[in-house]
């Protein structure tokens, strides 16, 4: 049986810092697929006039290579050719993000390519419709979640740490924004699988969430839950 479990949440929620771990720990594949997102929203700023023209990045989407690799155990993104992963985390792609993940297409090559990916090895993915749209039948479905403010707060100490000027209240303001979107898009909008583990990482070190997580893990293969 080939083992994939699929870790869903709002951004901010720790899903990519837990999903790294436990794919580590568990000696599986990890896919951040928001940073899928986040290359396709590069070559959107970077090749088309509108990143909101859904037709026009549609009639050009399959030109667009999309490739994973690993160094050190860090996931790598390259976009036609290029390695961009160096350039996903600028809060102008995560804006762009969230406007490219709404549209159609775009979602339809990722989700393929996604899936491809886990019929052939275990993995550990991460995103927004993991459970409910990419791997629908995952053997283990998390639903990470944590405050607004909680999850701003991440954010803002992240980008600190890095040296960036930054500010809390325009995090905090572009979290909700954020949610927002991803809750009410028309496109496999952000929600918890049915069968989802819920876990509210609020109050919850990572040490706490990895241990909860593969914890179910162990239990389910061992048929106890």
């Amino acid at each position: 049986m080939i083992y994939s479990i699929a870790i869903d949440g709002p951004a901010g929620s720790g899903k990519s810092t837990i999903a790294k771990k436990l794919a580590k720990d568990l000696e599986f594949t990890y896919v951040d697929t928001g940073a899928m997102y986040r290359a396709i929203a590069i070559w959107a700023l970077e090749n088309t006039p509108d990143i909101n023209d859904e037709e026009n990045i549609s009639s050009h989407i399959d030109e667009v290579d999309i490739d994973l690799d690993y160094k050190d155990g860090e996931q790598q993104v390259i976009l036609d050719g290029e390695n961009v992963t160096g350039r996903l985390r600028l809060e102008s792609t995560g804006k762009a993000a969230s406007v490219i993940s709404k549209q159609k297409r775009v979602r339809e090559k990722l989700v393929d390519i996604q899936q491809k990916i886990a019929e052939e090895i275990p993995v550990i993915m991460d995103g927004r419709d993991i459970g409910t749209k990419v791997l629908p039948n995952a053997f283990l479905k998390i639903f990470m979640t944590a405050s607004p403010e909680v999850r701003a707060k991440r954010r803002y100490d992240e980008l600190t740490m890095k040296g960036e000027d930054c500010d809390y209240e325009e995090i905090l303001r572009g979290v909700k924004e954020r949610d927002h979107a991803d809750e009410t898009r028309a496109v496999s909008p952000l929600r918890p699988a049915e069968d989802a583990v819920i876990l509210d990482t609020s109050e919850m070190t990572e040490k706490e969430v990895a241990e909860k997580i593969r914890e179910l893990f162990e239990e389910r293969k061992g048929g106890k839950i």
